[in-house]
C-alpha cells in the first residue's frame, strides 16, 4: 500500500475534523465532500475519536464502496455520535477531540502463523459473523499472536478458540495510522 503525502494526510484529517463538528454542531451529514485526488480513491479506512486520550468512537469500511472522502466523512461522524460503546461526542468536547485515521490494505486470506503482531491487523469470519481488530489494537495491549486472534473471535462473537477451527477464515491486512497532534492541528 503506497503511503500517502503529508498534504494528503492534513486533508483526510481535515475532512475528519470538518465532519464531526458539522455532525455534532448542526446535526447534519458534512456536504460537500472533496470529489478529486485521494479523496476518490478506493480504500477501507476507519476513524477513530478520542477525547482527553480516551476512546470515544471507531467506525469503519473494510470494503469500499464509495470514494474514500465519503468514507472518511461518514465513519467520523459516525466514531463521534454513533458508536453504540460510548456516549456522543458533545459542543463543549470538540476542543479535545483528537482524530486517527486508518487507511487497510485489502484484506488477504491468511493462516495463522504468518500473522505479524504490530502489522497486521485481523477480520475473522466464521458462520456469517466478522470480527475485526486494527494492528495497532494489538501493540495498545500488548497481545500475543494467540491472544490477538482469540480477541478477534471474542469480537466477531464467536468461542476464542474458533481461530483454530477449518471453518473459520482469517484474513490479513496493514494498515496506513495517522492522526492529528494533541492541539489538533498538525500530524504525529
Amino acid at each position: 500500500m503506497p503511503f500517502l503525502s503529508e498534504a494528503d494526510r492534513a486533508g483526510l484529517l481535515d475532512l475528519a475534523r470538518r465532519a464531526i463538528t458539522e455532525g455534532v454542531l448542526l446535526q447534519r451529514p458534512l456536504d460537500p465532500i472533496p470529489a478529486s485526488g485521494i479523496f476518490v480513491e478506493r480504500r477501507g479506512a476507519f476513524v477513530t475519536a478520542h477525547v482527553r486520550g480516551r476512546l470515544r468512537g471507531c467506525i469503519g469500511i473494510v470494503e469500499p464502496a464509495d470514494p474514500l472522502g465519503e468514507i472518511i466523512a461518514h465513519c467520523a461522524a459516525g466514531a463521534a455520535l454513533h458508536d453504540p460503546r460510548f456516549p456522543p461526542v458533545r459542543a463543549e468536547e470538540l476542543d479535545d477531540l483528537e482524530i486517527e485515521i486508518s487507511l487497510l490494505s485489502r484484506p488477504e486470506l491468511v493462516s495463522a502463523d504468518r500473522i505479524e503482531v504490530g502489522r497486521h491487523g485481523l477480520l475473522i469470519v466464521r458462520e456469517g459473523r466478522r470480527g475485526l481488530l486494527l494492528p495497532q489494537v494489538a501493540v495498545e495491549h500488548k497481545l500475543t499472536r494467540e491472544q490477538f486472534l482469540e480477541e478477534t473471535c471474542r469480537k466477531a462473537g464467536v468461542p476464542p478458540k474458533s481461530w483454530q477451527d477449518p471453518g473459520t477464515e482469517i484474513y490479513g491486512f496493514t494498515c496506513e495510522v495517522f492522526a492529528e497532534a494533541r492541539s489538533g492541528t498538525s500530524l504525529e
